[in-house]
């Protein structure tokens, strides 16, 4: 009886995170430098002869469409980076694989003229990868601890933001290129990122997804998911690949967004518990959700310009960590 009402609870909660995400969506495209009612927003997705036609279908609806890929992808990265390493304060940005993305499209563009998410995309995916191998090795490989995966992927954050940074300061075309890209925005996205990115994100949420139970499994040590029918080496094959896809196609899509992936696993873990087959939906929706409204946020205090995502996802989220570090 008390696991059925669990889980009715639990259905009420994701579907009034899926309704909420409805809200932001809206918010989304209605508004910005200039506020739009309903109607406009009507006309301007369904009517190419309306005045709002460019403003709501050029700009507004794929940005939000790719603030809804992102926040996905960095929501779920977050949580399944927290159950791998079991470590409440892991995420893609603490642990460095951020910045191995960032660092790779910066390589790309200064050395290799690559301007596009197309070709920014591979090289992230690239970086991802072999920042996350380093990471793991520099923490001690199969003895690694969250302490020291912590360590290991603040020290190569440091070293990699420094990279990112020279070579902007060293090319300043590369730096005209990077300059909104490294704050973190969704200011510049189209169609043809949205295209890009979308069957990486696809992918890595549905290996993601695949992988709740066997890591419910792994989170009772390797002998016990073995006992469970789970293969520990293939489970975190499958949940770097997953992380690896989420957040190299997020970061080329969108720069480095950061606390996103921190934040939200914590505050779902509250209503889900620990079990991965509701915390990584409730990520999946209560993620975008976060991404969003900072992104509407920006637009309105920062009228008539407008904040960065990164910047007010930054401002949100350092306090919060600073207290979770605080309590742990």
């Amino acid at each position: 009886m008390a696991a059925r009402r669990r889980t009715r609870v639990r259905a009420a909660g994701l579907g009034a995170g899926l309704l909420l995400l409805v809200t932001v969506v809206v918010l989304s495209v209605a508004v910005g430098a200039r506020q739009l009612t309903p109607v406009e927003v009507w006309q301007g997705l369904f009517s190419a002869a309306s005045p709002e036609h460019a403003v709501v279908q050029q700009m507004r609806l794929p940005r939000t469409l790719l603030g809804l890929l992102a926040g996905a992808a960095l929501g779920v990265a977050g949580a399944l980076m927290q159950a791998l390493t079991r470590n409440p304060l892991a995420d893609p940005g603490l642990l460095g694989i951020n910045a191995g993305a960032s660092a790779a499209v910066a390589t790309a563009t200064a050395l290799f003229g690559v301007a596009t998410v197309r070709g920014w995309i591979w090289f992230a995916l690239l970086g991802a990868v072999v920042v996350t191998v380093a990471v793991h090795a520099v923490g001690g490989g199969r003895q690694a601890t969250p302490e020291r995966l912590a360590l290991a992927g603040a020290a190569l954050n440091a070293v990699l933001y420094s990279y990112v940074s020279a070579m902007m300061l060293l090319d300043s075309a590369a730096l005209d290129r990077l300059r909104f890209w490294t704050v973190g925005s969704l200011a510049t996205a189209d169609f043809t990122t949205v295209g890009t990115v979308a069957p990486f994100i696809l992918a890595g949420l549905l290996v993601g997804l695949a992988g709740a139970r066997p890591l419910n499994a792994l989170a009772l040590g390797d002998d016990a998911a073995r006992a469970l029918g789970a293969r520990p080496a293939l489970v975190r094959a499958g949940t770097v690949t997953a992380v690896t896809l989420l957040c190299g196609a997020a970061t080329a899509a969108c720069g480095p967004i950061v606390f996103v992936g921190l934040l939200v696993p914590h505050l779902v873990r509250a209503l889900t518990g620990p079990d991965l087959r509701w915390l990584l939906p409730y990520a999946a929706v209560l993620a975008p959700v976060l991404l969003l409204g900072a992104d509407v946020l920006g637009r309105v205090l920062g009228r008539p310009g407008e904040l960065q995502v990164g910047l007010v996802t930054a401002v949100l989220g350092g306090p919060l960590f600073l207290r979770l570090v605080a309590r742990r």
